[in-house]
């Protein structure tokens, strides 16, 4: 059995020791993935189980019965190698943070957490500060009052990236470490600036040029989210030469960039052979062709930007995979019209890095969906820090609880 070098077993030796001991008692084969509550074991043989592990690990911390919330016997072993007070769970904790893009967006955004989250009112307020010389405004009303501008690309953008550069510093404040992080769309930006790849002066910058130029751009222009895979999808666009792919979600969630009418044409083309679309709230075809206008005019303001490499992995959504070169100016040119190869890049985070959890960093959950089916049962937890348009500062608290971070965590270190 494997163990951790202290006499008791790691994550995979709790495993083993369980699926054996379990099919021992209920005479059946089990399997680690198997809900506990199939594993046909009555009170009196989980009672002899706890006191075997009992025997074996010593005092474990939950009642028998407390033990059926787990709903595996993986999830069970998870819960044993990390009882074992804050450092030792830490230790068995991986976050990635995966950072959301444009048409996450709403009015009052955030609103609950600035009103109740000082840390979180704090580090808006340093991203808005940022912002403000090249807005002339602060983003802060667009968060915190009814104001339907929030969906215009030249606020939008900027409203996103201080959303997400909060959420993700409050993190890091009570002590949330990521692993690697991953950026959807503008969400680059702020995974770069976590990342240490982008100073947050820089970005701010950055991504309210960003917005303006692509708001510059002429109107007709539109993102359409369908249910069809990559190929399904090519095959709906290739009769229209305005429209093409410009997000790769998941197996069956690929997004169509392009032009109105051709977008329309290739809904009703998809509705045809039973597969849904339906059209995002953003108001031009980013990450598509139609946007090579800007590509050249935000390469050269982006040279005046430092060209940083991240200081912890960081997995591009225009290449597909880990990336560390430095994000410098040709990249976030390419990043306007590239496609988004956010399932390529995903897959390969939760393949090289082995994360027990998955944040999503975004005022409303859109992508842990994507993020739950790529892991699928065997794969890390997936969480939002904003569930819902409504979140507040329980939501943000429960996050930090299943991270084992925040003020009410187990710290041996902290002070008395």
């Amino acid at each position: 059995m494997s163990g951790s070098g202290r006499g008791l077993p790691d994550e995979r030796g709790y495993v083993e020791w369980f699926t054996e001991r379990i099919a021992e008692r209920a005479r059946r084969e089990v399997r680690e993935d198997m809900p506990l509550i199939e594993c046909g074991l009555d009170s009196v043989a989980l009672l002899g189980l706890y006191g075997d592990a009992e025997t074996a690990f010593g005092p474990l911390p939950d009642h028998p019965v407390e033990v059926w919330p787990y709903s595996t016997i993986r999830g069970l072993a998870r819960r044993l190698a990390v009882r074992d007070g804050r450092a030792d769970r830490r230790a068995g904790i991986r976050t990635a943070f995966v950072f959301s893009g444009q048409g996450c967006q709403h009015p009052r955004m955030t609103a609950g957490l600035y009103r109740h989250c000082t840390a979180y009112r704090q580090h808006l307020g340093e991203a808005d500060e940022a912002l403000a010389p090249h807005l002339g405004r602060s983003v802060v009303e667009l968060l915190t009052e009814e104001r339907p501008e929030v969906h215009e690309t030249a606020l939008a953008q900027p409203a996103l990236f201080a959303v997400e550069y909060a959420l993700a510093t409050t993190l890091l404040e009570e002590g949330v470490r990521p692993v690697a992080v991953a950026g959807h769309g503008v969400g680059e930006f702020a995974a770069a600036t976590v990342a240490g790849a982008l100073p947050l002066a820089a970005a701010a910058g950055l991504v309210a040029a960003r917005g303006t130029l692509m708001q510059r751009m002429p109107a007709g222009g539109g993102m359409m989210a369908t249910c069809a895979d990559p190929y399904e999808a090519a095959e709906a666009a290739t009769a229209e030469p305005g429209v093409s792919i410009g997000a790769l979600n998941a197996a069956r969630a690929t997004v169509l960039t392009g032009d109105l009418a051709g977008l329309e044409r290739a809904r009703r083309r998809l509705a045809d052979i039973g597969i849904a679309s339906t059209f995002l709230q953003v108001r031009h075809a980013f990450h598509s062709p139609l946007m090579e206008p800007v590509a050249p005019l935000f390469e050269e303001l982006a040279r005046r930007a430092p060209a940083g490499e991240a200081a912890l992995p960081y997995y591009s959504t225009v290449h597909g995979r880990r990336y560390d070169a430095p994000l410098d100016a040709a990249y976030w040119a390419r990043q306007i019209t590239s496609p988004v190869r956010f399932t390529d890049a995903v897959r390969a985070l939760l393949t090289e890095q082995s994360p027990t959890h998955v944040v999503e960093i975004a005022p409303k959950a859109v992508l842990t969906p994507f993020l739950r089916r790529m892991g699928g049962p065997r794969g890390p937890a997936c969480l939002a820090v904003c569930r819902s348009p409504r979140t507040n500062a329980v939501d943000l608290a429960g996050v930090l609880s299943a991270l084992d971070a925040g003020p009410l965590s187990d710290d041996p270190d902290a002070p008395e």
